[in-house]
Formats: structure tokens, C-alpha cells, sequence
């Protein structure tokens, strides 16, 4: 039996990409699932129909992680529709978007990822797990440069993770691990797209640095396999094309 069988997970910016692929393959391993959107209510719908047609349990959940009420709202849907809250995924980002003011990317990548944080662990339990989801972009942005297009969204997702790393005693002290799971970029993803729009060629350039970029349903392969991963807690999972930018590092 897998070792999510019973449980709940949550997993944020869900209703497509990265996240909804996730959700799918933790629903599959037998674990309830809240999708979370911010605003397309028929895309989450439509994850959630996708899921129960395979025998799954899944609950859409509309909800602006930069606003408490909209967290309460996430994590408590865990509780009220499956009685608990054993796995959380923290995928959502953003900061490309040009309407939702100057600070978003950091009000979505580093506060709202801290306040996910303090939400889930009113409901975690000992043996819980929180699983980060970031870029080698961002991870590595202190010692590699970026486009300068990303390098606002980058600083904000590294920014996110150092915050939530920060928390390692306090989530310790619950008995909840933590796990970061960087990838290159990812293609068929909204940024990916929006960043070779705003670069052509930039996915070209880093698929010949990395030597393939990850599908998005093989990146959440990674994911998904974090969740249970018999890991130290604070550990940093580099999933391709991480060599390149290592070398830069030491160069």
C-alpha cells in the first residue's frame, strides 16, 4: 500500500501545469487532494472530475494565497472534507504578471509562502511533510545571474525559500519535515512560454546548458516523489540541468 493511501495533501496553484500534474499522481498514490486556484474555477474543476474518473478524491478550492482569509479558507477545506492535513506541496509563483502591482512577486513568492506555512502547520501532524517548489534560477540566483526578465521573480522565490529554510526549528519541533525540489525550466509551462516570449530563444539556450529540460509531467514526477522520499528534513532535491549551473557556481 503507498504511503499516501489515506492521506491529504494540498497543493498549491494546482489547476494546471506543474501542480495539477502533481496532484494527479498524489491522487493516484491514494491521497485526497485540495486543488487550489485563484481564478479559473473550470480549469480546477476539470482536475478534480480528472482525478475522480480514475477513483480518486479531490476538492477544488478557490483561494488568493496573499490574503489569510483565502489560506484559512485552503487549508481548512483540508480539515472539513477529509479530516486532516498531512502533505503539503507548495508550487504556486508567479511575478511575470504586469496587473497585479510592482510588489506581487514578492507578496506571492516569499509572504504568502510563509503564511501557507503557518496555515498548514496549524493542521500538520508529526510525520507531516511540506514540499517546496522553486527553480534553479531562483535557487542559485546569489551566484548565477538569470534573464534580466526573471531576475524579479527569481529574487522573490529565493527570497521564499531562505524564509521558509529559516523555519526548519519550528517545523522540527512539530515533527514536520521539509524538502525543496528545484528544476531548470520546464517546458510547456506558463513562464517558460511568457520568458521565451520576452527572449526568443531563451528556452533553446538553456535546453542546449542543460542537455534536456523536463516535461512538466516529468517534473512532477520529482515532485510527487519528494512527498514521501526518505530524505533529511532541510534537504534541496536538484532535478536536471543542476550540473550547469553547480559549474558556475565553483566557476
Amino acid at each position: 500500500m503507498s504511503a499516501l493511501a489515506g492521506k491529504t495533501a494540498v497543493v498549491t496553484g494546482s489547476s494546471r501545469g506543474v501542480g495539477a500534474a502533481t496532484a494527479k499522481l498524489l491522487a493516484a498514490e491514494g491521497a485526497n487532494v485540495v486543488i487550489n486556484y485563484r481564478q479559473k474555477a473550470p480549469r480546477a474543476n476539470k482536475v478534480v472530475a480528472e482525478i475522480e474518473a480514475e477513483g480518486g478524491r479531490a476538492v477544488a478550492v478557490g483561494a488568493d494565497l496573499t490574503t489569510q482569509e483565502g489560506l484559512q479558507a485552503l487549508m481548512g477545506a483540508a480539515v472539513d472534507t477529509f479530516g486532516g492535513l498531512d502533505l503539503l506541496v507548495l508550487n504556486a509563483s508567479g511575478g511575470m504578471e504586469t496587473d497585479l502591482g510592482e510588489d506581487y512577486a514578492m507578496r506571492l513568492n516569499r509572504d504568502a509562502q510563509v503564511a501557507a506555512l503557518e496555515a498548514g502547520l496549524e493542521h500538520l501532524p508529526s510525520g507531516g511533510r511540506v514540499v517546496f517548489v522553486t527553480s534553479h534560477q531562483a535557487h542559485f540566483i546569489d551566484e548565477v545571474e538569470t534573464m534580466p526578465e526573471y531576475e524579479q521573480v527569481a529574487r522573490s522565490k529565493r527570497a521564499g525559500e531562505t524564509a521558509l529554510t529559516e523555519r526548519l526549528p519550528e517545523m522540527r519541533e512539530k515533527g514536520v519535515s521539509f524538502v525543496v525540489v528545484s528544476g531548470d525550466m520546464i517546458e510547456g509551462t506558463v513562464t517558460a512560454t511568457l520568458l521565451n516570449r520576452a527572449r526568443p530563444g531563451a528556452l533553446e539556450q538553456r535546453r542546449e546548458a542543460a542537455g534536456k529540460l523536463y516535461s512538466v509531467e516529468e517534473f512532477a514526477a520529482e515532485v510527487a516523489r519528494m512527498a514521501t522520499a526518505d530524505v533529511e528534513t532541510g534537504h534541496i532535491e536538484l532535478v536536471g540541468g543542476a550540473e550547469d549551473f553547480l559549474a558556475r557556481t565553483r566557476g
